[in-house]
C-alpha cells in the first residue's frame, strides 16, 4: 500500500472562524501525511499571520488549500463522507455514528475506490443537520460529557491519528492489493439521484406531512451505505422517473372531480 491513499483522504473545514485553526490544521495533517484541504466559505483567511504561524511545517498544505462556496462543491467527486459532531441527538443525527476509531476504517475501504472526505463544521457550533444528512455517517469523539465539546484542529488531530493508525496497521499486515470492487457514484451524482428520488417518492405519497425528512433521511442513509454505483444510480433515476409517470396518471382527467 502506498501513501497515493492517504492522499484521497480530505479534510473539509465548513465555515472556519479563526485563523489559527487553519494552520493548526494544515499542520497535523502534515504530520499525518495528509495533503488535500478544502475550505468552505471560509470566514478566516489562509494568508493570516495567525493562521501561518501556526502551520510551521504544514504551510505547503495551507497554501495549497481550494475555498468552495458550499459542501457540496467540496466533496462532489468523493464516493465515502463522514461528518463530526459532539452532538448526537436528533433524527439526523441517528444515522451511523460511531468513534474515529470505529468508521474510519470504513473511510480508508472506501478510498481504495476514490476520493473521501472527512467533514468538519465551524467552531461556534458545528455542522447544520443539513450538511450532516449529506454526509455517509457521523464521527462522535468519545469526550467527558459535561465538556463535549472540542478545539476545531483538535477533532481534526485525533480523526487523522486514528486514519494514520488504520492506514499503518494495513502496511503492518502488507495489503498491498486494493481488493476488487466496482465504481461509485461521485457524491454529486448522488445528490441529484436523491433530489429526483425525493420527487418521485412525494409524488406518490411515499412522503408527506411532518415526517417526511425522517423518512427521507433514512432512505438516504440505506441507499448511502450502500456506495451505488453509477449503473445503480441510473437505476434509481429510473425509478424515480416511474414514480412521477405513476403519479402524473393518477391525477384526475378534465371534467372529474378529486
Amino acid at each position: 500500500m502506498s501513501d497515493t491513499l492517504l492522499s484521497r483522504c480530505r479534510v473539509v473545514l465548513v465555515r472556519p472562524h479563526y485563523a489559527g485553526n487553519l494552520g493548526s490544521t494544515a499542520r497535523v495533517m502534515r504530520n499525518f501525511g495528509l495533503s488535500d484541504l478544502v475550505l468552505v466559505a471560509p470566514y478566516a483567511r489562509v494568508n493570516n499571520p495567525e493562521a501561518v504561524r501556526l502551520a510551521t511545517h504544514g504551510l505547503p498544505v495551507l497554501e495549497a488549500a481550494r475555498i468552495v462556496p458550499d459542501l457540496g462543491d467540496a466533496v462532489a467527486d468523493c464516493v465515502f463522507t463522514l461528518a463530526t459532531s459532539a452532538l448526537t441527538a436528533g433524527v439526523a443525527r441517528r444515522g451511523m455514528i460511531g468513534t474515529p476509531a470505529e468508521l474510519i476504517p470504513g473511510l480508508l475501504d472506501a478510498a481504495e475506490r476514490g476520493p473521501v472526505a472527512l467533514v468538519f463544521g465551524p467552531e461556534p457550533h458545528g455542522l447544520s443537520n443539513e450538511e450532516i444528512g449529506r454526509c455517509h455517517g457521523m464521527l462522535h469523539v468519545p469526550v467527558d460529557p459535561e465538556f463535549s465539546s472540542l478545539n476545531l484542529a483538535q477533532a481534526v488531530a485525533v480523526c487523522c491519528y486514528e486514519l494514520r493508525k488504520a492506514w499503518s496497521a494495513r502496511v503492518t499486515e502488507q495489503r498491498n492489493s486494493p481488493p476488487a470492487g466496482p465504481a461509485v457514484a461521485p457524491h454529486a451524482d448522488q445528490e441529484r439521484m436523491f433530489e429526483h428520488l425525493r420527487d418521485g417518492l412525494r409524488a406518490v405519497g411515499f412522503l408527506f406531512g411532518e415526517r417526511q425528512d425522517t423518512l427521507m433521511h433514512a432512505v438516504r442513509q440505506l441507499v448511502g451505505r450502500s456506495m451505488p454505483t453509477p449503473a445503480e444510480v441510473r437505476m434509481l433515476h429510473g425509478l424515480a422517473r416511474q414514480l412521477l409517470w405513476i403519479a402524473s396518471q393518477q391525477k384526475p382527467t378534465e371534467g372529474e372531480t378529486s
